[in-house]
C-alpha cells in the first residue's frame, strides 16, 4: 500500500511540474533586444541620415549583456517567471536609444554653434546597465532562498535609515536642483535613497510577516469602517514622521511620499483592513497640507503644477515646454529623431517621458506604460504565488515601489500631480536607479523561482490517483 501510495505521489507531482519556460524568454528577450535595436539605429538614420560607427559595438555590448542575465537565470533560477526580464530589457533598451537620441541633438547643436560637444551619456548609462545587470547575476547567486532576508529585518531597517539620511552627512551629501538627495566621492556621485528603498521594503515585509495578526485586530467601528487598536498605530506614525523629516530636511516630496506609500500600502497588502488605507490618507493629506503651509518649495511646486504657463520663462519653463512637447506629439508622435525633445531641460532624466511623448506619441507612451504594467502585474503574480507571508510581502512592496515611482513621475510630467523629483524606473539616465531597479528585479526572480519549483508545490489528495488494494 506505502509503494503504491508513494509512486501515485510520484507521478501527480511530475504531472503537474511546473515547465521552466526558459525558451519562452529566450525568444521574448531576442524580440525586446530587436525592437530595441530597430529603435536605436532609426535615431541614426533620422538624425545622421546613416549608422553611426559607435552603434553597432553598442548594441553588441547589449546583446552580450542580456545573454548574460539570460544564462544566468537558466542555471540559478531556472523555474522563474518567463516575461519580467524581457518586459525590463525592452525598457532598458529604449531607455539607451532616447539618451543616445538626446546625444547626438546635443552634438548637433555644438556644431552648428562651434563648441565642443560634451562626451555621449549613453556610454555612461550603458556601464551603469552592465553593473546593474552584474548586480543582478548577484543577487540570484547570492540569495539562493529569499527566505534568509528575514533575519536581517532590523538591519535591513538600520541600513536603509542611514542611506536614507547619508545625504545630509557634512562634506558628503550635495544638494541638486534644491534637493539634497545626492552623495559624492570625489568625481563620483550617487543617490543612496535608492538603495535604501529596497532595504526598507524588506525590513516592511519581515516586520508585516511578524506582526500582521496584532495589526489586524479592530478595536473600533467609525461610519462601518474599522479601526485598529491604538497602540498598533505606532509604526504608521513613524513611518510619517520619517517620511516627513525627509521632506523637512532633504527637501525630497518624492522619496517622501515612496515611502509613505510603500508603507501604507504593505500594511493593507497584510492586514486586508481597509483602516490602514483611511489612516494614511489622512496622515498623507495633513502631512500634505503642513508641507504646503511651512515649506516655499512645495508651495512653489503646487504653484507651478497649477499654473504651468503663469511663468513659463523662469520657474513653469519645464512643466511648459514638456506639455508643448506632448502636443506637439499628438497621437503617432514626431517619429524617433525626428522632434524637439532637447528644448525639455532634463530631458534625459526627469523628462525623458515628455521626450517619448514627443516623439512616440500618445500610443508610443500608452504601450510603454503598458510595458511597465506588465512587470508590475508580474511582480504582482509572484506575490500571490508564493507560498510564505514573507516573500509575497516582499514581492508584492518591489512591486508597489515600482508602481508608485511610475506614477509619481508620469503624472508628475503629464500635470496630472505636482513634480517631484523621482526618476523613471529602466528610461531615465541615472545609475543608481538603475542599477537599484535591477537588483529588485533579481529578488522577484529568485522569488518567483522558488515559488515555482516543483519540490515547493504540494500535492494535493484528489489529484493522486486511487489504488483499491484487497485485504
Amino acid at each position: 500500500m506505502s509503494s503504491s501510495w508513494g509512486a501515485a505521489t510520484a507521478g501527480a507531482v511530475s504531472r503537474y511540474r511546473q515547465p521552466s519556460r526558459r525558451w519562452t524568454e529566450a525568444g521574448l528577450l531576442a524580440f525586446a533586444f530587436l525592437a530595441g535595436s530597430a529603435a536605436y539605429v532609426q535615431v541614426d538614420l533620422a538624425v545622421l541620415g546613416h549608422i553611426a560607427p559607435d552603434t553597432v559595438p553598442v548594441l553588441c555590448a547589449i546583446a552580450a549583456l542580456v545573454l548574460i542575465a539570460h544564462i544566468s537565470i537558466r542555471i540559478l533560477a531556472p523555474f522563474a517567471d518567463a516575461i519580467l526580464v524581457p518586459t525590463v530589457v525592452a525598457l532598458n533598451v529604449l531607455g539607451l536609444a532616447m539618451i543616445h537620441r538626446l546625444d547626438l541633438a546635443e552634438l548637433q547643436r555644438a556644431a552648428r554653434i562651434g563648441g565642443t560637444a560634451p562626451p555621449p551619456d549613453v556610454y555612461s548609462q550603458l556601464t551603469w546597465t552592465a553593473f546593474g545587470i552584474v548586480l543582478f547575476v548577484a543577487v540570484l547567486f547570492v540569495v539562493r532562498d529569499h527566505r534568509m532576508l528575514q533575519r536581517y529585518t532590523y538591519t535591513a531597517m538600520l541600513a536603509g535609515l542611514a542611506l536614507l539620511l547619508l545625504p545630509l552627512a557634512p562634506l558628503l551629501g550635495a544638494t541638486v536642483n534644491g534637493a539634497t538627495l545626492w552623495v559624492r566621492l570625489g568625481t563620483l556621485s550617487f543617490q543612496p535613497g535608492e538603495l535604501a528603498k529596497i532595504l526598507l521594503t524588506i525590513f516592511f515585509a519581515g516586520y508585516l510577516t511578524v506582526t500582521r495578526d496584532s495589526l489586524a485586530l479592530v478595536r473600533t467601528k467609525v461610519l462601518g469602517v474599522e479601526f485598529p487598536r491604538g497602540r498598533d498605530l505606532g509604526p504608521l506614525l513613524v513611518a510619517w514622521l520619517v517620511s516627513l523629516a525627509v521632506l523637512v530636511f532633504e527637501r525630497d516630496l518624492g522619496t517622501s511620499l515612496l515611502f509613505f506609500g510603500l508603507f501604507v500600502t504593505l500594511l493593507y497588502v497584510a492586514t486586508q483592513r481597509r483602516s490602514w488605507l483611511v489612516l494614511g490618507a489622512v496622515l498623507f493629506g495633513s502631512g500634505a497640507v503642513l508641507a504646503f503651509l511651512a515649506f516655499g518649495h512645495v508651495r512653489l511646486r503646487v504653484d507651478v503644477w497649477l499654473h504651468p504657463f503663469a511663468d513659463e520663462a523662469d520657474t513653469s519653463y519645464q512643466i511648459a515646454q514638456s506639455l508643448y512637447g506632448f502636443a506637439s506629439g499628438g497621437m503617432f508622435g514626431s517619429g524617433l529623431g525626428q522632434g524637439y525633445p532637447q528644448l525639455v531641460p532634463y530631458a534625459k532624466s526627469d523628462f525623458i517621458i515628455a521626450a517619448f511623448g514627443e516623439e512616440l506619441g500618445l500610443i508610443g507612451l500608452f504601450a510603454m506604460l503598458t510595458l511597465y504594467m506588465i512587470v508590475i502585474q508580474r511582480g504582482l503574480r509572484t506575490a500571490l504565488a508564493c507560498r510564505d507571508v514573507f516573500g509575497s510581502l516582499l514581492a508584492a512592496g518591489l512591486s508597489i515601489v515600482l508602481a508608485l515611482q511610475v506614477f509619481v513621475v508620469v503624472g508628475g510630467v503629464t500635470r496630472l500631480i505636482p513634480l517631484t523629483g523621482l526618476t523613471t524606473p529602466f528610461l531615465a539616465q541615472g545609475g543608481s536607479s538603475l542599477v537599484a531597479n535591477w537588483i529588485a528585479i533579481g529578488l522577484l526572480i529568485r522569488i518567483s523561482d522558488t515559488a515555482r519549483k516543483p519540490d515547493s508545490e504540494a500535492v494535493r489528495l484528489e489529484d493522486a490517483p486511487t489504488t483499491v488494494t484487497r485485504r
